[in-house]
């Protein structure tokens, strides 16, 4: 018998809880947190991307990020650089980009090892489905 669909959202809910944890964990011997460094792998993907367009990205307000954009400013991590009109944007340093990769390895190794109990097949099977609700 399938499991309530409730309980299907609260294990989705706690797998994401264990892997924002972890996450955490892994993150902090670089002095980061899983939201500065997500604010770092955006920036690297995305540059020139506004403070609002950045805020979105990483799920948070634009008041919320601008008050993290500027506690990364103040440690050497991203820049701020005029943009057309009154637009601020924001660079990543080469500080902050070598951290973002290094982050990168560490977050590769928790989700790794969290995804490990499944076979190839499953995970696959897994993304596939995550992407049809997702879309």
């Amino acid at each position: 018998m399938t499991r309530a669909i409730s309980e299907i959202g609260l294990s989705i809910k706690r797998l994401q809880m264990r892997h924002h944890r972890a996450a955490n964990a892994a993150l902090a011997p670089l002095g980061l947190s899983l939201v500065q460094w997500d604010a770092l792998r955006h920036l690297h993907r995305n540059p020139g991307a506004s403070l609002h367009d950045l805020a979105q990205l990483t799920f948070q307000t634009d008041q919320s990020f601008g008050t993290l954009a500027t506690r990364m400013i103040d440690r050497g991590l991203i820049e701020r650089v005029p943009g057309p009109g009154r637009a601020v944007r924001h660079r990543i340093t080469p500080k902050g980009d070598q951290l973002r990769e290094q982050g990168q390895q560490r977050l590769n190794q928790v989700l790794t090892e969290s995804f490990a109990k499944l076979t190839e097949d499953q995970l696959a099977t897994f993304d596939e489905l995550l992407l049809r609700l997702l879309s």
